[in-house]
């Protein structure tokens, strides 16, 4: 399809643009309103470690050992991808984009869609064990998403180098159960029309890639969640994953923002979470009620569907007490049992349970065998 002489003014204009902001930033060092400013920290970093935009670049590969390491820590992600990957690769078939998946470091763990054996420019970066890396191949999607940890669109010769400025590429970060950042989605495109809608699209997948993480944990209880007036049904949803003791094992991104969680907090208790006891979230899935608004510690509301996840879904609290040690017990076993029923006489509240215990609440996360 021939574009209009509107889109091709457009596309010299923008193509004009960036001409500008690589005079300015990478030739004379300074700074250019032409552009995004997160492509221009992007290149600073490239020139920071020595990068220069007119080197060349070399497409490497990590070593076998190296990648079957990485496959097999990375399976979980790889799964969880493969349909939301399919899907991507119907809708692209008509423009020649890719989509490639890297792991948090940048190296590519799989690829879909419409690749062209024939195009080594594409088939350089589509390649299982690729290190795409800022560090290996300057400013990219891949890279760019990565360190400033949101989505990004970058086209032609946004690229840092030169030799790059035939790639389109839009990428957004995947975030893991329990907050980290653990890899990658990119669609890339060789010698093609800028499609900043891509933008949008590997948003929206890299958000279907996180739920389907979140939702393999294994849980006894799910809780979707949603702004008081806000329906639920989609990617914007929040979703937790808990376990029978009522500790957070899974969590999508956008539960992490609506209840401010840091991944330095993999898995917190829901007592700790919201201002009501924690077994109430189970007695609401277990009656099948609807989604109703619970209060957050922060003082604000949220809506909570709360959903149980086979037999397994029995609270501690709900549960026979612990048996008591067995004579001549090890002392540690000793000690946790006794952590457990100071954490069910508190009805669930870890901070609760360590004053009267005396202890830390890390302590108490950390004898349970949870992290804090």
């Amino acid at each position: 399809m021939t574009p209009s002489p509107t889109a091709s003014h457009a596309e010299a204009a923008r193509l004009g643009h960036i001409a500008l902001a690589r005079q300015a930033v990478l030739v004379e060092g300074g700074w250019a309103p032409h552009i995004e400013p997160w492509i221009q920290r992007s290149w600073q970093r490239c020139l920071a470690i020595g990068q220069r935009a007119q080197d060349g670049v070399h497409f490497d590969a990590v070593s076998a050992a190296d990648m079957r390491r990485i496959s097999d820590i990375n399976q979980p992600l790889i799964r969880a991808a493969q349909p939301t990957l399919h899907k991507l690769a119907r809708a692209m078939a008509d423009t020649r984009y890719f989509a490639i998946l890297t792991n948090a470091q940048g190296i590519v763990v799989t690829v879909d869609g419409p690749i062209d054996p024939g195009e080594p420019r594409a088939m350089a970066i589509a390649r299982v064990g690729v290190d795409l890396s800022q560090q290996a191949v300057g400013t990219t999607a891949i890279g760019a998403a990565l360190a400033e940890q949101q989505p990004v669109w970058l086209h032609r010769g946004e690229h840092f180098f030169e030799v790059n400025r035939h790639y389109s590429c839009a990428g957004a970060p995947v975030w893991g159960p329990q907050g980290a950042c653990v890899g990658m989605l990119d669609l890339t495109g060789v010698d093609v029309a800028e499609r900043p809608a891509l933008k949008h699209l590997v948003t929206r997948s890299a958000r279907s890639i996180e739920n389907a993480l979140t939702l393999a944990q294994p849980h006894a209880l799910l809780l979707r969640l949603a702004w008081p007036g806000q329906a639920f049904g989609d990617e914007s949803d929040g979703l937790v994953c808990v376990d029978a003791d009522g500790f957070v094992v899974g969590r999508n991104h956008a539960a992490s923002d609506m209840l401010a969680l840091s991944p330095a907090v993999p898995q917190p208790h829901c007592a700790d979470l919201f201002a009501l006891p924690w077994e109430h979230l189970f007695d609401a899935a277990r009656a099948r009620r609807p989604a109703g608004e619970q209060p957050l510690w922060s003082g604000l509301r949220l809506q909570v569907l709360a959903s149980l996840n086979g037999d397994a879904a029995e609270p501690l609290s709900h549960s026979a007490p612990p048996h008591p040690p067995a004579p001549g017990a090890a002392l540690k076993d000793i000690e946790t049992a006794l952590i457990k029923q100071a954490v069910q006489a508190a009805r669930g509240n870890v901070m609760e349970a360590a004053r009267a215990l005396g202890i830390s609440r890390a302590t108490v996360y950390r004898k349970l065998g949870r992290r804090a």
